[in-house]
C-alpha cells in the first residue's frame, strides 16, 4: 500500500502555525467547551467499541437505519478510510471519485485500488452525470461523491444526486457521500443513506457544528460495510474517543437547533463578505454552500501557490493554492473563522492584491 502526501495538510504545516490568520479552515469557527458538560466519568474505552448502541440508534433514526448500521468514528477522515479499506479488498476494485475535492477521498483509494476520476467543469463545477456512467467498470464498487463540495462549495441538487444513487444500484455498488457540510444549507438535502441499501454517508461535527476537536464522526449504511469498517477499526483507534461521544450526545440534543442555525447565520453573513471584497478585486467564484470558495486567482500572479506564497510570506495569512485540489488557477479560501479574524484576513489580502 503506498499513499501520496497529503498536499493540503503539508502546506498548512509549513505555514499554519507561525501565520496571524488561518483564511483556509474549511470549517466553522469552534464552539468554547465551556458551552457542554465535559465530565464523562471514568476515562475508559467506549463500550462496545463501535460507540455506544442507545446513541448509534439515535443517529441511525436520522438515516431511517438501524443501530447496526452506523459506526462512530474518529472524525469523518476515519469513517472515509475505514469505508474504503472494506470497499475496495481487492487490486482490481475500482471506484469512480467526483473531483475535485478532499485528497483523501482519491488518494486512499488509489492506495488500496484503481480509481477513475470524473471531473467537474469550472466555472459552475457542474456534475456530469453521463461522465460518471460511462466510468463505472464491472468490478467497479464505489461512487465518492462530496457534496456540498469542498473546495468549490457547490451544491449537487437532489436529482443529479439520486441519479447517482441509481447508477451505485444499478451496478450493484455504492454511492458514498461525504456530507460534512451537508447541515449548513439552508435547507438540506436528505442524506444518502437515507435514499437506499445502497447509499453511504459519513459526516461528523467538526465543519457544521464547530466542534473539530471532539475528532468524532459516523459512518452510515449498509450491515455488512460497517461491520467490514468495524473490523478494520479495531486495528485503527479501537473505539471512538469517550470525550466526542460524550459532548456529541449533547450537540445532537437540545443544544442542535440552536448551533446550527448560529452556524449557518455566521457562514451566511460571512458569505457575504467574502463576495463584496471578491467584487471589489474583480475575482471570481462559484457562490458556496458550506464555508469554503474556490477563488479564480488575481492577475499579476502566475498561479495559485505563487499567490498564496505571496500573501502567507508578506500578510502572514493562510490560503490553500488550487493546485492541491488539481487547479492551478484557483485558491480556496474558508470564511467560517470568526468574524474579526475574516475582515483582518481579508484586509490583508486585499494589500497584496493592490500591491
Amino acid at each position: 500500500m503506498q499513499i501520496e502526501p497529503f498536499g493540503l495538510e503539508r502546506w498548512f504545516a509549513k505555514y499554519e502555525h507561525e501565520a496571524d490568520v488561518m483564511l483556509a479552515e474549511s470549517g466553522i469557527r469552534s464552539l468554547p467547551a465551556s458551552r457542554f458538560d465535559t465530565d464523562p466519568g471514568d476515562l475508559g474505552y467506549v463500550i462496545p467499541t463501535n460507540g455506544d448502541p442507545d446513541f448509534r440508534a439515535d443517529v441511525a433514526a436520522r438515516y431511517d437505519r438501524e443501530a447496526d448500521e452506523v459506526l462512530f468514528t474518529c472524525g469523518t477522515q476515519e469513517a472515509n478510510f475505514l469505508a474504503f479499506l472494506s470497499l475496495l479488498t481487492g487490486e482490481r476494485d475500482h471506484a469512480v471519485v467526483v473531483t475535485p475535492t478532499y485528497q483523501a477521498l482519491h488518494a486512499v483509494p488509489e492506495a488500496v485500488g484503481d480509481v477513475t476520476r470524473v471531473a467537474l467543469e469550472p466555472p459552475e463545477w457542474e456534475l456530469d452525470i453521463d461522465a460518471v456512467a460511462d466510468a463505472i467498470r464491472p468490478e467497479t464498487s464505489v461512487i465518492v461523491l462530496n457534496n456540498p463540495n469542498n473546495p468549490t462549495g457547490r451544491y449537487h441538487p437532489l436529482e443529479n444526486v439520486e441519479a447517482l444513487y441509481d447508477l451505485a444500484a444499478d451496478n450493484d455498488a455504492y454511492l458514498l457521500c461525504d456530507e460534512v457540510y451537508r447541515l449548513l444549507a439552508e435547507d438540506p438535502l436528505p442524506p444518502v443513506a437515507s435514499m437506499g441499501p445502497h447509499g453511504l454517508s459519513t459526516t461528523s461535527l467538526t465543519k457544521a457544528y464547530g466542534l473539530a476537536g471532539l475528532r468524532f464522526g459516523w459512518l452510515v449504511g449498509d450491515r455488512e460495510v460497517v461491520d467490514a469498517a468495524w473490523n478494520w477499526k479495531d486495528y485503527t483507534t479501537i473505539s471512538p474517543g469517550l470525550f466526542g461521544q460524550h459532548v456529541a450526545k449533547q450537540a445532537l440534543g437540545d443544544q442542535e437547533d440552536d448551533v446550527l442555525a448560529e452556524n449557518r447565520a455566521l457562514a451566511a453573513d460571512h458569505r457575504d463578505r467574502v463576495r463584496a471584497f471578491l467584487e471589489e478585486h474583480d475575482l471570481e467564484w462559484y457562490d458556496p454552500v458550506g464555508v469554503n470558495g474556490f477563488v479564480t486567482v488575481p492577475e499579476g500572479f502566475e498561479n495559485g501557490r505563487e499567490f498564496c506564497r505571496t500573501v502567507v510570506e508578506e500578510e502572514s495569512v493562510v490560503l490553500a493554492p488550487g493546485d492541491l485540489f488539481g487547479y492551478p488557477g484557483y485558491f480556496r479560501i474558508g470564511f467560517g473563522l470568526p468574524t474579526d479574524e475574516l475582515e483582518v484576513g481579508l484586509e490583508r489580502v486585499g494589500r497584496v492584491i493592490a500591491d
